[in-house]
């Protein structure tokens, strides 16, 4: 007795060739990634500035804010942090309303391509840039500024918990906030003085303890305060918690308020974000 195969049809065929969830991401993520490099300015400003910026910082501040701890080396924590929310909810907070004034979300609303491709692709691009930037900025601390990497695996991995969940909260903030600009325009306006001002209260270019405590309250309602208090645990010596607010680096509060953002910007993501502009309707 014997069997005749079918012929595979066309339509079968191109089923077959169909990438998976993990492939899809993989492609969004890739023309992300490529549209991002071909940006000049976007390049040069989420890799250059805050290089640029320890490289002024650290030659006009060369003291030591406490025993063995200069003042280099805590601006370089809070510039880690910075990096992570540049990349991540200022750069998205600028450019999804460019997009979304192009047309480029509403088309991709139109395609067969499932919704959350075009989110995994943004996140993807956000990490793997991400992960570039604290490479060269920690590179450059190490080569320019003696700083001392995490010495013990516990280092290491709150190191990696505060960036992991801190450019979590970011993102889904900045493709949140993303909803605010009305036109392409108008997104840098609305991004960059927040971003700028958390920078300020947080503690990335002051000593967050010498700020005025009205200040350091207000900062401590955001995330990035507490993404550059997670990284002093890691960079700054043990004995440096003694000269945070609470008397210690606080990695439960730390932890606990940055899940806190990450779920937070999931529910304004989930119910403020828009593929067209309102003149769209």
């Amino acid at each position: 007795m014997t069997t005749t195969m079918k012929p595979a049809t066309p339509a079968s065929t191109a089923a077959a060739r169909r990438p998976g969830p993990v492939g899809l991401s993989l492609r969004q993520s890739r023309l992300e990634i490529t549209q991002f490099l071909r940006s000049r300015e976007s390049v040069v400003f989420t890799m250059g500035f805050p290089v640029i910026m320890i490289l002024i910082f650290a030659a006009i501040f060369s003291d030591e804010i406490a025993p063995g701890v200069s003042y280099t080396q805590y601006f370089i924590t809070g510039m880690i942090a910075t990096g992570l929310m540049t990349v991540s909810f200022q750069n998205l907070g600028v450019w999804i309303p460019i997009e979304r004034d192009r047309g480029v979300l509403k088309r991709y609303r139109g395609t067969p391509m499932p919704k959350w491709v075009w989110f995994a692709g943004k996140v993807i691009m956000v990490v793997a840039i991400g992960i570039a930037e604290t490479v060269l900025l920690l590179a450059v601390s190490v080569a320019l500024f003696d700083l001392e990497l995490p010495g013990t695996a516990a280092k290491w991995l709150t190191f990696g918990w505060v960036s992991v969940l801190g450019i979590t909260a970011c993102t889904l903030c900045g493709i949140a906030i993303s909803s605010l600009a009305r036109t392409a325009r108008s997104g840098s306006a609305v991004v960059t003085p927040v971003a700028l001002v958390l920078q300020f209260i947080s503690g990335v270019f002051f000593v967050f303890t010498e700020l005025p405590t009205w200040m350091q309250q207000v900062a401590a309602l955001f995330p990035l305060k507490w993404m550059c208090q997670g990284l002093r645990s890691v960079f700054l010596p043990e004995a440096f918690g003694a000269r945070e607010p609470g008397g210690s680096f606080e990695l439960d509060r730390v932890a606990l308020v940055l899940v806190a953002w990450c779920v937070i910007g999931l529910v304004l993501c989930l119910t403020t974000f828009r593929w067209t502009t309102k003149r769209d309707g």
